[in-house]
């Protein structure tokens, strides 16, 4: 032990001078351990930037490093001055060490400042920490040297000053970073930042500057840490998940390490929040000793008036030690919960891309995106407060074992009640999390719901359904979630008071037990500390009800997610892929030998049995088959995506896909088209002409570059098919598999795509080619023919093979269907001539010529860029991404009163009016409460005993808290159960009706994500969140109020401070609002494109797998997680930002409050009783200062949501009415059947051109009539004029002579049928998909599905008409699903039918027969529209519409048409190969 030379020796508190340390104590123990410390760490950290590279710094920043190592130097110069000195003097110096220290801890920073500077960008926290720490103590050493009789030689003061002097300016400059260099947002500002600013948040200051003066943009904020991007997240958490099957133990190793440290920062914080009530016990018991001594004329000595101060200055300080402390630990608890919830999307991603059929079958899509949404949700709300698990129990015993020492065992009654409430607390809690999972599944099944109704919408509007589905969602909204909603608000609501309650009974019992057994009176030096700590106890005790919760809510998503990534993936060995470098002609690209496929495990029968199939290069193959046979199937089993039982399947070379319903993503055409390929435009442009896409190209607005909507829904199904096909080219893949893609396209373009692309001379012709048609006019160019049924390759072989073999299937379908046999003209396949007029056999012969010497010098122009297609590289993070067709619909600025008004309209005035007054009645009551204990407290020291539980004080005070309980839990319920359900109701309900309203020009250009997200995420906020906010505000405002009124009222000086401070706390929050809204508002609208990719994305799973682009998509999703990150992260940095000056200003209120009681209590009379009053409300006011600005920014946050409900509930420009009351029909109408159009023009949208120009034609009664036309001619559009999805711009449709303009559009729909080109199917039973309105009989159901061919095939499902249909359908094919969809025609029996493109996925046969029941009695006196790409459905039609650009080109008999050499209907048949037969049986007629 170092010698002490000074006359008091190793004492800790002197006896010599008033309130002060001794001088051996400060020079041995404080000042020697701070300079080892610097020592210590200095040297080590030296170590450690040993191994950094030197970086280089600006000539500004190399001049300030050496003016700090020259100050440095000097201050080592004048510490080894001081050393010799008190060397040569030995009596000066108390202990020798300090002196002896302090030059090698000044060489050590010397060195450390030169590396730091050198090798780092932020300044160094050691020097940084130890300067002010160093500084202080040697002003008190200074004090006490000064004081000390026995060393009076100023020398060593100075000289020791003098380091100091040259050290302060070093320390000043070391504050600024060493990198000087401009900022810009590509770095993140914590990178240079210093120790002071990370705790105080000041690197965010320049963010929020620029909020409060212009609105913040995505540009303006700062880039992530590379730690933080969603890739990296993901793959930790990958690699984790491959070692431990246990997601907790996965995600606890991949993003565990900070929170960790998160957890000990807590446990300080604790201890520190402990400390304020005992500083406070130790101020009272100062003011009383003061008191009692200071009218006793010297004879007893008092405490000094500086320990008071003293006592002050170390609340301020602990207060705000304690803030850091704790901002520190919610920031980390916020960065691990962005992080867990990253990690998780990015998982469940790539899971979702490789889930086995059986899976993917089991769970709708909406599942999946709920798992997304709500569960990772689920998991990062608990890293928030998850740590209050720990912390609450330990927060708990610190009360205790604080009590104790204040109350004796009296605080143990406190105690047992406590104990007593936890199990009714997990009681409550179990009720709760049972609610809570049925709520969720409710959820589920709305957003179910409500994500097939937006898929379906155009059906939906077409039948006139919307009754029916707007039926089916609110049974659910109502019916089941709002009535569990009641239950849950009304347990909320008592569990909410039990916890407001408890603490305060809790005091009561102890101070009533303590007053009857206790001998020593109850002042107020004990009463406030312990009213304190009970306060102290309420925020643990509340928090771990909602943190159970918060834990049960984790459990139930964990076993969700861990099902869900732990599920069956894809068969791994289903597709054996090899690479070879080159693949000649006649190579082998795909071979299938002894193949047994089925869709689901528990399948009895496979799908498809004893497939044997070789493809080779530059082979077409042809799959024919009747409608369910597995010709879609089979594409499915080579791409990988059914369950191989049996066989092999090998592919040499890559694979392109065009799938039966093409997948069109939210993106432009283009981008659509290259599909992440690299642009070569050359070939791009050979592709958009082959496919026949340049005339389309032409009409879109901006070309190639217009943005489609989700699911393509702009483009007509004709175009949406070749965009697809158009992918399949551009991959220049070597095995190309298209589905019936020429089905969805009319006869003349399908001619010029088959021609340019499939057949022989196309630009798919060196490729393996599989091609599944159900048209038999191009089967001659086929190298190989498989004929499929049932599930079985029934026939295999070449065309001549088997069309000369008279009994096999294909010699019957041809002949059968000889509409296109060996006569039918149709020409050699060269790029054909467009228009051709009928040609002799000799211009026959020379166009072939010509055509292929043009084919042979384009293929040889086209083998060059036949290079594979390269993959894009992938867009910046910042890149502006396409957000869809319509940006989504983001305010600005503050969120308006009106929709505040709005939100209390819906939850109706007079409630919240009453919640509000409770509330501020139970503050009241509260004040008063306190204001007896201060009461009994004088009286108790007055007398000097305990009146036990007679006292009228301490009765009135256990009185008035009971009523503020009572006030408590009547507010709740209000809020919870009158408010907040009426608001979830109305607003829902009203939102609900206004998009059910919208017309389907809305839908086409909303992505279906986002009208999803205002029905999951923001209903959830507004049913659940929002009335907890409100109720938060509204509280702690009143706290707020009630604390600045009680000390103003007590000590009027303190009301001169609350100006500044009102000043300093304004200012801060108009900063904090204008920018923690907008970022608020930017992290939402970021969230909406995770979503809408990752619904987008499940849709087109085959395709994705089928191009082999998993690793792209993860890719595109990792950038829109990160794009949110970088929105996310400022927005909760930012309440960190605000809280720590808040608490600040909160710190500085209770500096004021104990100076201004001090400085009281040394110059007047003041009553310890008032000082604990006036105290224990300032040590409240930091936290209630913070939450009101939290609560009310986060009402502000969430109310956004509301914000956006209105908005689609008020400003959706809604639909002609549904019904006009003296506009009604006969119930019979229309009778005959009589369409007449007259003068009619129609555009989509009023920014559009027209699409149908003055259109007058009268369709008799009866009538049949046939549609066609080129693509884009406006044959759809014709018929959604007649349903008026599109009004006319001028002219009107008479229906039986009835303006159908001046009709409501429900009885004007319901009174019409169609059967549209794409057949949407719901979730649900057959029953309910052919009849959802549920108006018809059995019988007649069977009946209607026996003309639809589907009879047998439903009598052979399980469960008959209650089989159930899987989500969009996907459990029956194409050509059954516009089966079903002509079933439901049939059943509505009315006078006009409009068929569009009806059979295009059936084949031959079953067409044949539906032709036959359309011509046949059923519809004998039915008028009938029909538009048909298979030309031969409408040749039988009374007349044929011709229509071209919009307009009508010609109007007649298919007979007079034909014959009219010039007609257009007529060279459409040639190219269809139909015009030699036509004539031949006119002629056979004649």
């Amino acid at each position: 032990m170092a010698t002490c030379r000074d006359v008091e020796g190793w004492l800790i508190v002197s006896n010599l001078r008033e309130f002060d340390l001794t001088l051996c104590f400060e020079e041995g123990v404080i000042l020697t351990s701070l300079l080892a410390l610097l020592l210590l760490s200095a040297t080590y950290r030296i170590w450690a930037l040993g191994y950094l590279p030197s970086l280089d710094i600006s000539r500004k920043s190399r001049w300030r490093l050496w003016v700090k190592l020259t100050l440095l130097g000097l201050a080592i110069v004048a510490s080894c001055f001081n050393l010799f000195i008190v060397l040569s003097l030995k009596q000066t110096a108390s202990v020798v060490w300090p002196y002896i220290l302090e030059p090698l801890a000044l060489l050590a920073s010397w060195i450390l400042t030169r590396l730091n500077h050198r090798r780092t960008l932020s300044s160094s926290t050691i020097l940084l920490l130890f300067w002010p720490c160093y500084t202080v103590s040697l002003a008190i050493w200074t004090r006490s040297f000064a004081q000390d009789h026995h060393s009076n030689d100023p020398f060593v003061i100075l000289s020791k000053w003098a380091v100091e002097l040259f050290a302060l300016p070093a320390y000043a400059l070391e504050c600024i970073s060493p990198d000087d260099s401009v900022k810009d947002n590509t770095e993140n500002p914590t990178i240079t930042a210093n120790v002071y600013s990370m705790c105080s948040f000041a690197w965010l200051t320049p963010l929020m500057k620029k909020g409060s003066k212009e609105f913040i943009t995505e540009d303006d904020l700062p880039a992530l840490l590379p730690r933080d991007e969603s890739e990296n997240l993901g793959k930790d958490l990958q690699s984790s998940l491959e070692k431990h099957s246990s997601l907790w133990t996965a995600l606890f190793l991949s993003y565990g390490g900070p929170y960790l440290l998160a957890g000990f920062y807590k446990l300080l914080q604790d201890s520190l929040a402990f400390l304020q009530p005992q500083l406070l016990r130790w101020l009272l018991a100062y003011i009383s000793s003061y008191q009692s001594t200071k009218g006793t004329a010297h004879l007893l000595v008092g405490p000094s008036p500086l320990e008071g101060y003293a006592i002050a200055i170390i609340m301020f300080l602990a207060s705000m030690v304690q803030t850091v402390i704790l901002h520190q630990y919610f920031q980390i608890c916020f960065e691990t919960g962005m992080r867990v919830r990253a990690g998780l999307v990015t998982a469940i991603y790539k899971k979702s891309l490789v889930l086995s059929s059986d899976e993917r079958g089991s769970r709708a899509s909406g599942d999946i995106v709920n798992l997304m949404s709500v569960d990772a949700s689920r998991l990062q709300d608990l890293c928030t407060y998850g740590l209050i698990a720990i912390s609450g129990p330990f927060q708990i015993t610190l009360a205790f074992v604080s009590l104790y020492n204040l109350l004796g065992w009296s605080a143990f009654v406190g105690v047992a009640i406590m104990i007593i409430s936890i199990p009714l607390n997990t009681w409550i809690a179990r009720m709760l999390k049972r609610m809570q999972e049925q709520q969720m599944k409710n959820r589920d099944r709305r957003t179910r719901l409500m994500s097939e109704l937006l898929a379906n919408i155009k059906s939906i509007k077409l039948y006139a359904w919307e009754y029916a589905f707007i039926r089916r969602v609110l049974h659910v909204r109502n019916d089941l979630e709002l009535k569990m909603l009641k239950k849950i608000g009304v347990v909320t609501a008592l569990n909410s008071t039990l916890w407001g309650g408890i603490p305060l009974i809790v005091a009561f019992s102890s101070f009533a037990t303590a007053s009857v057994f206790s001998s020593r009176p109850l002042t107020a030096d004990v009463i406030f500390p312990a009213i304190s700590l009970f306060m102290l106890l309420q925020f643990p005790l509340a928090m771990f009800s909602q943190v159970t919760s918060n834990i049960i809510e984790a459990l139930v998503s964990v076993k969700r997610l861990s099902g869900f990534l732990h599920a069956e993936e894809l068969q791994q060995d289903a597709l054996m892929k090899s690479q070879k470098n080159t693949l000649n002609i006649g190579d082998e690209v795909l071979s299938i030998k002894g193949g047994e496929f089925q869709w689901n495990k528990q399948d009895i029968s496979a799908a498809l049995e004893d497939i044997n199939l070789a493809v080779r290069k530059g082979e077409l193959v042809g799959v024919l088959g009747r409608v369910g046979s597995g010709k879609s199937s089979l594409l499915a089993a080579i791409i990988g995506d059914m369950r191989k039982t049996d066989g092999e399947v090998r592919l040499f070379g890559n694979v392109a896909y065009a799938a039966q319903n093409p997948w069109i993503l939210s993106a432009t055409v283009r981008d659509n088209i290259l599909f992440s390929h690299e642009y070569d435009e050359v070939f791009y442009n050979l592709v958009i002409e082959a496919c026949a896409l340049a005339p389309d190209l032409a009409l879109l607005p901006q070309g190639d570059l217009t943005e489609v909507g989700e699911k393509g829904i702009t483009l007509s199904g004709g175009q949406r098919a070749r965009v697809a096909l158009a992918r399949a080219i551009y991959a220049r893949a070597d095995l190309v598999l298209l589905d019936d893609v020429l089905a969805a396209v009319d006869s003349h373009v399908a001619r010029h795509v088959f021609d340019h692309v499939i057949g022989p001379q196309g630009l798919l012709a060196t490729k393996a080619r599989v091609l599944v048609t159900n048209s038999i006019a191009y089967l001659k160019y086929f190298d190989q023919l498989v004929y499929l049924r049932r599930g079985i390759i029934l026939e295999c072989g070449s065309y001549n093979d088997l069309i000369s073999n008279s009994d096999s299937e294909v010699h019957k379908l041809v002949h059968g269907h000889a509409t296109s046999g060996a006569n039918s003209g149709t020409t050699t396949p060269g790029p054909s001539s467009g228009r051709g007029t009928p040609t002799t056999s000799e211009e026959n012969m020379q166009a072939t010529l010509v055509g292929e010497l043009e084919c042979i010098a384009e293929k040889a122009a086209r083998r060059e860029s036949f290079k594979k297609a390269v993959v894009a590289a992938p867009p910046k993070l910042r890149d502006p991404s396409s957000s869809g067709i319509t940006k989504e619909h983001s305010e600005q600025g503050r969120v308006k009163m009106e929709v505040y008004s709005q939100y209390l309209h819906a939850a109706s005035k007079e409630g919240f009016l009453f919640f509000v007054l409770t509330t501020v009645l139970q503050q009241v009551m509260s004040i008063i409460s306190t204001f007896m204990l201060r009461l009994w407290g004088e009286h108790n020291r007055e007398t000097g005993v305990n009146a036990g539980l007679a006292d009228k004080y301490f009765l009135g005070y256990g009185l008035f808290n009971l009523a503020a309980i009572f006030l408590g839990g009547c507010s709740a319920l209000l809020i919870w159960v009158f408010c907040s359900l009426r608001s979830s109701k109305h607003l829902h309900d009203s939102m609900l009706h206004s998009v059910m309203r919208a017309p389907l020009s809305f839908f086409e250009t909303t992505p279906t994500g986002r009208i999803l997200n205002l029905f999951s995420r923001d209903t959830y906020v507004v049913d659940q969140i929002l009335a907890r906010v409100i109720q938060n505000m509204i509280r702690t405002s009143a706290v707020c109020a009630s604390i600045v009124l009680v000390i103003g009222f007590s000590f009027p000086p303190f009301l001169i401070a609350v100006v500044p401070l009102t000043w300093f706390y304004y200012r801060v929050t108009v900063y904090y609002l204008a920018t923690s809204r907008e970022l608020k508002r930017l992290d939402a609208v970021s969230r909406s494109p995770i979503f809408a990719w990752f619904s987008e994305s499940l849709a087109g799973l085959s395709t994705i797998r089928a191009y082999d682009q998993q690793s792209i998509f993860i890719a595109d999703n990792a950038r829109r997680i990160d794009r949110n990150q970088l929105c996310y992260l400022p927005s909760t940095s930012v309440n960190r930002w605000l809280a720590i000056r808040l608490e600040f200003v909160g710190a500085v209120i209770i500096f004021i409050t104990a100076l201004l009681t001090v400085a009281a209590v040394v110059t007047s009379n003041v009553d310890a009783g008032l000082v604990g009053l006036v105290l224990s409300y300032a040590l409240n006011t930091t936290g209630s200062l913070n939450w009101f600005v939290r609560s009310a920014s986060e009402v502000e946050q969430n109310v956004v949501s509301v914000e956006r409900i209105v908005h689609y509930a008020k400003d959706l420009e809604p639909e002609a009415p549904y019904e006009i009351a003296e506009n009604q029909p006969a119930s019979e109408w229309p009778t005959a059947g009589e369409v007449e159009f007259r003068e009619y023009s129609a555009r989509y949208r009023p920014e559009l051109d027209l699409v149908l120009k003055d259109i007058s034609m009268t369709i008799k009664p009866k009538e049949k009539i046939g549609i066609c036309g080129r693509t884009g001619a406006g044959k759809s559009s014709l018929l959604l004029a007649l349903f008026r999805i599109i009004e006319p711009t001028s002219g009107t449709i008479f229906i039986d002579k009835v303006d159908i303009s001046k009709l409501g559009l429900h009885d004007l729909r319901s009174a019409i049928s169609i059967v549209p080109q794409n057949p949407d199917l719901f979730e649900g039973t057959l029953r309910e998909n052919i009849d959802p309105v549920g108006e018809h009989q059995d019988v007649d159901i069977w009946t209607a599905l026996e003309h639809a061919h589907l009879k047998a095939y439903i009598e052979s499902l399980p469960g008959g008409l209650d089989a159930p249909v899987q989500e969009a359908g996907s459990s029956l094919s194409s050509g059954q699903r516009q089966l079903l969809c002509f079933a439901r025609a049939l059943l509505r029996k009315t006078k006009v039918l409009v068929l569009d493109e009806a059979t295009s996925a059936v084949d031959l046969d079953t067409d044949r027969a539906v032709q036959e029941i359309i011509r046949g009695p059923i519809f004998h006196d039915v008028t009938i529209l029909t538009i048909a790409h298979r030309l031969n459905t409408i040749i039988e039609s009374d007349r044929v519409l011709v229509l071209d650009g919009g307009r009508v080109a010609e109007f007649d008999t298919p007979q007079n048409l034909l014959e009219n050499k010039t007609s257009i209907f007529r060279s459409m048949a040639m190219e269809a190969g139909l015009v030699q037969v036509q004539l031949d049986d006119a002629d056979e007629k004649a």
